[in-house]
């Protein structure tokens, strides 16, 4: 247990720096910025569901979104919750393997409600 919570203050503090990113005025290098911010930020938050869906549920998984996935069986994620999740899932990929002007922009228009899913399930756990 002391370590879900120590997972949660991670993530906690992982969303704090996500939304100090959002908070300022878009340019190009808070952009980029906020890409990074919400890549290391989905990565703690998606440690966080699963290893609160090991204690909790009794369930094992290995991916971000065998993990949505799971949230959605414990009904920890509604529906819509659980296909914003996965398209999360899908943009941190793409943040991570390849870079796109075009593509940034997008995925940098979808992080505020990547925010908002990331901050209300934490302080639901």
């Amino acid at each position: 247990m002391e370590r879900l919570k120590q997972r949660i203050e991670i993530a906690k503090k992982a969303l704090t720096a996500l939304k100090e990113a959002l908070d300022m005025e878009k340019t190009k290098i808070v952009q980029d910025a906020t890409i990074q911010r919400f890549e290391f930020t989905m990565e703690a938050f998606w440690k966080m569901l699963k290893l609160y869906l090991k204690v909790h549920e009794g369930v094992e998984l290995a991916s971000p979104k065998s993990v949505m996935r799971a949230a959605l069986k414990a009904s920890i994620l509604n529906d819509n919750e659980t296909k914003q999740a996965l398209n999360m899932v899908d943009d941190r990929n793409l943040t991570v393997h390849t870079y796109n002007e075009k593509l940034a922009n997008q995925i940098y228009k979808n992080i505020p409600g990547y925010y908002e899913l990331m901050t209300n399930l934490t302080n639901k756990i």
